[in-house]
């Protein structure tokens, strides 16, 4: 089974490592990182693809010091590499123009506001990791016992019956 990278990027240390709590459960099946600024999320993403490891999914705050988190998700979405991966927007900051923007650029997959709920981070996580798989994922099958069962089993059984099997 492939390994897939999870970044989380807060400048908030204690927010950052929330998050990462909050993502324990997806330990055993992706490397989960944590970065204080978009240059750390660079230099993270770039060390895992090196390791040909992909960004599956980016959780990234608005207002950081040095660049928006929604300017970095757009930067992402225009790159070859990373415009596959999830992005999503963790936030109790951002502006409606702006994150409308993200939206309307296709660079922002959804957005979760702060203060969040564990529950509903992990939720909205398998949702968004399953539609990540299932569109860029050839073997589905193992993913089917860690992230949304039966979206994997439908995806599995629409793939055979276009294929005929």
């Amino acid at each position: 089974m492939n390994k897939y990278l999870i970044l989380c990027v807060d400048d908030e240390r204690e927010v950052l490592d929330s998050v990462v709590q909050d993502l324990s459960q997806f330990e055993d099946d992706f490397i989960i990182e944590g970065a204080e600024s978009v240059a750390e999320a660079k230099e993270v993403i770039q060390e895992h693809a090196e390791e040909e490891i992909k960004l599956a999914l980016i959780l990234c705050d608005h207002i950081m010091p040095e660049q928006t988190g929604i300017s970095f998700l757009i930067e992402l979405n225009e790159a070859k590499e990373t415009k596959a991966a999830r992005k999503l927007l963790l936030t109790g900051q951002a502006d409606l123009e702006a994150t409308v923007e993200a939206v309307n650029s296709a660079s922002l997959d959804f957005y979760i506001a702060k203060p969040w709920h564990g529950s509903e981070l992990v939720d909205t996580l398998t949702q968004q990791l399953t539609q990540y798989m299932i569109e860029n994922e050839p073997d589905l099958m193992p993913w089917g016992r860690i992230l949304d069962t039966e979206k994997i089993f439908n995806a599995i059984a629409d793939k055979r019956s276009q294929f005929g099997e």
